[in-house]
């Protein structure tokens, strides 16, 4: 017989909800979490279908760890410490075995990334994951999309365009060698939030935005907050060996610039800044509008999740 909702919900997921912010979690009408002195809360939520987002036929592990890392994203964007999340998931069926290894991913990236479960929902339809991220921030501080000045620099954490790559393999359109598809596949199916890079940027950069619809897309969106133009150079973009093994490089460099996914930072320093380890920089903040590229190329500027389009 399945599982009615609330002993789905004790059974797998509420031993995850224990956090040092944490002051009450699952079990009643709401959690509290608990802001330090001279902290504000920053929260964001992003939801993943699937055919969509992920694959139909992704391993539940994966699916679960990727919802959070994904959320989890945004608070590094913003340079905030993570408190908790909530997480409401739609599901056709109560197959236990599958809740078992999606609350397996959802364990993974709590202990990852400092984020207990504290609070969320299950209803019944197309498999679908809403995760909210709950974080804390200096109350006179936060990475913003609007602080970018001209003669900055632009920064991206990482290696680019390795989702993206392993988008092609799982649409069957290319078969590297099975150690780089290891590598490139981890990289879809279990993405680093960069919270601590976020964390150390606090102050420092003058602006900021995870890389999930491709580094021309998202730093569009720091050149219209800011009001200035970011002009990014090609050969400077950080490639993993795995996306180097392709034998097209105008596809690496289409993937680079364009593909979605990647989960890495993007940020502004001032001209002659230090910039954190495992930062690389590729381009520079112009007077003017928009993101320009010298490397033209015949490419959507904006990736659309698993649709590829």
């Amino acid at each position: 017989m399945p599982l009615a909702e609330f002993p789905l919900i004790y059974r797998y997921f509420s031993h995850l909800g224990g956090g040092a912010a944490v002051d009450l979690s699952v079990g009643d009408d709401c959690a509290i979490v608990r802001l330090e002195a001279g902290e504000r809360l920053a929260t964001s939520v992003d939801t993943m279908v699937a055919g969509v987002h992920f694959p139909e036929d992704s391993f539940p592990e994966d699916i679960g760890y990727r919802a959070v890392a994904t959320a989890a994203s945004d608070l590094a964007a913003m340079g905030a410490r993570p408190l908790g999340m909530t997480v409401a998931l739609t599901l056709p069926d109560t197959d236990e075995l599958w809740l078992h290894a999606f609350s397996e991913g959802l364990a993974a990236a709590v202990s990852e990334y400092s984020l207990p479960l504290i609070g969320g929902d299950t209803t019944r339809g197309p498999l679908s994951i809403s995760v909210q991220v709950l974080g804390a921030l200096p109350m006179a501080q936060a990475l913003l999309r609007s602080g970018a000045r001209v003669g900055d620099e632009v920064y991206v954490s990482g290696t680019l365009g390795d989702a993206a790559g392993a988008l092609a393999i799982l649409q069957q359109q290319w078969r590297p060698e099975p150690d780089h598809t290891e590598y490139l596949l981890r990289r879809f199916n279990r993405p680093t939030a960069r919270l601590d890079l976020g964390r150390e940027l606090l102050g420092l950069a003058t602006a900021a935005i995870d890389i999930s619809d491709g580094l021309l897309a998202d730093a569009a969106h720091i050149a219209a907050a800011s009001g200035v133009r970011l002009s990014i150079e090609a050969a400077r973009l950080p490639l993993s060996p795995a996306l180097c093994s392709h034998q097209n490089r105008e596809t690496i460099m289409r993937w680079a610039l364009t593909g979605g996914d990647n989960y890495e930072l993007c940020f502004c320093l001032p001209a002659g800044s230090t910039a954190p380890a495992g930062t690389t920089r590729v381009g520079r903040v112009e007077a003017g509008a928009g993101v320009d590229c010298d490397l033209a190329m015949d490419a959507p500027t904006g990736y659309q999740h698993f649709t590829g389009d």
